[in-house]
């Protein structure tokens, strides 16, 4: 038999991305997904950090491209990536990450504050799931940042 949510329960679960970036497994509310891609060719750019790859036309609009891995100070790989597209308050970026997993329904109140000796500035609390795999919820706006 099916569970019936209230409201309440309904406003503490949400639905999130999951993609794997150095070999940790993140997540990303699907609210904020436009689209994944792969194999799109990417513009690089001068005088920017080595995490910004550089800048992709999707259909016209010019989006700017981050590799994740770098971005919380993994290395770069070779291999290869998909791109996740977000949509971040009224900015649009690209998210290059290892590989996108799936999408998984979240339970906000299980979520646990990341230990603040190991805290990442990308990541707002992580949730074990029961087969003992733990995701980390990223904080998209210190993304943008």
């Amino acid at each position: 038999m099916a569970k019936i949510q209230t409201n309440e329960e309904n406003e503490k679960t949400k639905s999130y991305l999951t993609f794997i970036a150095n070999g940790l497994t993140y997540g990303v509310d699907t609210m904020n997904v436009v689209e994944i891609i792969t194999d799109y060719s990417v513009r690089p750019l001068p005088m920017v950090p080595d995490y910004i790859k550089g800048i992709i036309n999707l259909r016209g609009q010019i989006i700017p491209i981050i590799d994740f891995r770098l971005r919380v100070g993994g290395m770069e790989s070779p291999e290869s990536h998909s791109t996740v597209i977000l949509q971040i308050l009224s900015t649009t970026i690209g998210m290059m990450v290892d590989s996108v997993s799936q999408v998984l329904d979240i339970d906000l109140s299980d979520a646990s504050p990341i230990p603040v000796e190991n805290r990442q500035e990308l990541t707002n609390g992580m949730v074990s799931l029961e087969d003992g795999t733990v995701i980390l919820l990223l904080n998209y706006e210190a993304l943008i940042e």
